[in-house]
């Protein structure tokens, strides 16, 4: 009772304390509340567009399983279609006749042509889901790549929709909804097939031939299955024909909500056996098939609305503490004002890293805070304002890069190397061969760690363009260790040493270089030894002092215009990537050669 009185002095109507108090529970509790009736009729809008958002999402996951089975179907019967050597196998035995004798030496002909075909429909069909491939003559001569005892190909001649296949051109396809599955060994555990269908035409768009392309429908269903939601997903064609749901039973069926989806609104909410569904679909292409999702509104926004429901109750918490503890609140005027003064006289110094943390709720508090805020910003545009520049000259840089598209000139090479071999020049034409692979990987920026195979691929096309352009050519000797090929190197790592070996050791005369590789236990070794000039005792120390100060590169422009990055540069990097697991060693004899050794252990990159 005395600390209630007590409370009760301190908050009379001229207190300040009590002042603060009334105008907070005007200013800030009254717009709580009305945020909070607002914020509870806008998220009714927002749970249904989530809920929206989350089925077309789990939609167009599903859709892009279904269209890579229909792509791979499309691309078996394409390759059946333009392959060269099979149509031209096709249109002779189209021509025969099915009961015509064949003599022995015909027989073994046909025999081996018809395993081309069968052994060329297994390969195509090996990756992706397993499909059954039938290519059917006009003759009734038939391949496959399933045997005879599981279904006859020439029933195909008496399906209802193989009429019409009479009017169908180029690489346009009928595809056949859900049918009772035609082969005896799925029928068990796969009731229903999907099929589509092509024809083959000869030059005068006569039809020879037709190749049907099979998957099972529970390869389709598998995408529904699949998908982490609970809603009713169904594959529906151009007529509302269910083609594929979990449920075999409503396969061949109509579609339940037909009539429900056309009187829908914008919403996607339709309402059947008074209860809402959330409904969802996806076309998918070149087939008038679409995808539909059926999913009960309550169930597709108990999340949503759960979560909702809490954050409600989290600032109903917040706003009960706030005011309990906004009572208790005793801080003097004066102290706050000393304290932002001080700050202020801080960042007039040059300080904008400090702060007054002041979080009271009058004035001097809001200013306070105000005045952070203001630190902050200024803090955050500096950081700005640094990254924009620096981004600028980033973006500068990679504007002249991309003056030119690189792959323009990959192409203009490619193509003048194609007329170059076709005049039968063909030494220049490996010649420009190899400087545009050479320049692909130069331009190449991303690809920071390769394969040692691809690194000497890089310096075997190097050495051919030098011992093109010399008088006499250098013998480039390779001797790599399987496992070495593999290892994982930064590029032009050998270029800048082989580079050396020809134009200083060589002096770009004919002679031998010798590159020997292999993996010993955990290490990996590089070998590249020349017969050149070699170095004198001063210059082999000189250069073995610069490696271990770990000196600056030293960049040589030979004449060829291409740039070496040196052997300190190549040791920097190796460093840089390695560590201390990488080592290198340089021996060189005046009049007898250079010798250089690189060793890495292997898992030492950092």
């Amino acid at each position: 009772m005395v600390m209630w009185n007590r409370i009760q002095q301190k908050l009379t109507p001229h207190s300040f304390r009590y002042k603060v108090i009334l105008t907070s529970i005007i200013c800030i509790v009254i717009p709580a509340i009305i945020t909070l009736f607002i914020y509870s009729y806008l998220t009714k809008d927002a749970m249904k567009e989530q809920a929206l958002s989350n089925a077309n999402r789990e939609l167009i996951l599903a859709s892009e399983y279904v269209t890579k089975l229909l792509d791979d179907m499309l691309y078996v019967a394409n390759f059946v279609q333009i392959d060269s050597e099979i149509n031209s196998i096709l249109k002779k035995h189209a021509k025969e006749d099915k009961n015509q004798v064949v003599q022995q030496n015909e027989y073994y002909e046909n025999y081996m042509e018809y395993s081309k075909v069968a052994k060329t429909i297994e390969n195509i069909t090996l990756l992706g889901e397993k499909s059954y491939v039938t290519i059917l003559l006009k003759n009734g001569k038939h391949y496959t790549n399933y045997s005879l005892s599981e279904y006859n190909p020439e029933q195909l001649f008496q399906e209802p929709w193989f009429k019409e296949l009479d009017g169908v051109f180029g690489y346009e396809a009928v595809w056949i909804g859900s049918q009772p599955t035609v082969f005896q060994s799925e029928q068990k555990s796969n009731p229903y097939q999907i099929s589509v269908a092509r024809t083959l035409r000869d030059s005068n768009l006569k039809i020879y031939g037709y190749v049907v392309v099979t998957i099972m429908e529970n390869k389709v269903k598998q995408a529904f299955e699949s998908m982490p939601g609970k809603e009713e997903m169904m594959l529906v064609d151009s007529s509302n024909k269910i083609l594929s749901h979990a449920d075999n039973g409503k396969i061949g069926t109509s579609f339940p909500y037909l009539e429900q989806v056309k009187k829908k609104d914008f919403s996607n909410i339709i309402t059947f056996s008074n209860q809402d569904y959330l409904y969802a679909d996806h076309k998918i292409s070149y087939t008038g098939w679409k995808l539909v999702s059926i999913n009960p509104y309550k169930q597709a926004t108990f999340k949503i609305n759960s979560i909702f429901n809490k954050v409600f109750l989290a600032q109903l918490i917040s706003f009960i503490i706030f005011f309990l503890l906004l009572t208790y609140v005793i801080q003097t005027i004066t102290k706050p004002l000393v304290h932002l003064g001080d700050v202020a006289s801080s960042v007039q110094s040059g300080n904008l890293n400090v702060r007054s943390h002041i979080h009271s709720k009058d004035e001097i508090g809001r200013l306070s805070t105000s005045f952070d805020s203001m630190l902050d910003r200024i803090n955050e545009m500096i950081r700005e304002i640094t990254e924009t520049q620096v981004r600028k000259r980033r973006a500068e840089f990679a504007m002249l890069q991309a003056q030119i598209n690189p792959h323009f000139l990959f192409n203009v090479l490619n193509s003048i190397r194609m007329k170059v071999m076709k005049k039968g020049d063909y030494e220049s034409a490996e010649m420009i061969s190899s400087l545009s692979k050479l320049l692909r990987m130069t331009i190449d920026k991303d690809k920071g760690m390769i394969s040692f195979k691809e690194e000497v691929d890089i310096v075997k096309d190097y050495v051919t363009l030098m011992n093109m352009r010399q008088k006499e050519a250098v013998k480039f000797e390779i001797s790599v260790s399987a496992a070495a090929y593999l290892e994982a190197i930064p590029r032009f790592i050998l270029q800048p040493i082989i580079e050396n070996s020809i134009i200083h050791g060589l002096n770009q005369s004919a002679g031998e270089i010798l590159l020997h590789a292999y993996v010993k236990g955990n290490d990996f070794l590089i070998t590249i030894e020349d017969n050149g000039e070699g170095m004198d005792e001063e210059s082999l120390k000189n250069l073995r002092n610069k490696l271990r100060l770990n000196s600056d590169s030293i960049t040589v422009q030979n004449k060829s215009g291409f740039s070496s990055l040196g052997i300190s540069n190549v040791y920097e990097r190796m460093r840089m990537t390695f560590g201390d697991t990488f080592h290198m060693e340089i021996d060189s004899e005046k009049g007898k050669g250079t010798k250089v050794v690189m060793s890495v252990s292997r898992g030492g990159r950092r």
